[in-house]
């Protein structure tokens, strides 16, 4: 799961994915990180973590990570939040089999639609619960396809 800063969409997609993952019986590694080294070490925004609590998810231990090129070869499937993670991480990408793995998010959802994932870090509240919304969408319809 990759966004820009890893504090907002990034890190509820790792808890949202991880939730269905679980109860669904599927086990996986999954993770987040962002394109940029804004927030390295940080916490996930306090917006994010209420929201996610809320439902049952605890991502407050979570820390911003940078995405990097070692990503390619530990992940099976590379989420990113919108165009610009888009276009920084296929910018790393080695090879077609790297290029193969990185996809939109919402494409799970709005198939071949390029939507984004809103960043919601300079909204309010609302903005994280529609992130949340979009993105247990898309969790639920990646994992269906998965079973």
């Amino acid at each position: 799961m990759v966004c820009l800063g890893n504090i907002c969409r990034s890190p509820m997609a790792e808890g949202i994915f991880r939730k269905h993952a679980e109860n669904s019986g599927l086990r996986a590694i999954i993770d987040s990180c962002g394109t940029s080294d804004y927030h390295v070490g940080q916490s996930p925004d306090y917006r994010a973590i209420k929201t996610l609590n809320q439902h049952g998810i605890d991502i407050s231990g979570l820390a911003a990570r940078q995405f990097t090129v070692e990503d390619f070869d530990l992940f099976d499937h590379i989420f990113v939040m919108d165009a610009s993670n888009l276009m920084n991480v296929v910018a790393l990408v080695r090879n077609e089999e790297d290029r193969k793995k990185v996809s939109l998010l919402l494409d799970e959802v709005y198939p071949g639609e390029n939507r984004s994932v809103p960043d919601p870090y300079f909204g309010g509240i609302d903005g994280f619960n529609e992130v949340y919304n979009l993105i247990d969408k898309a969790a639920e319809n990646y994992l269906k396809k998965l079973k």
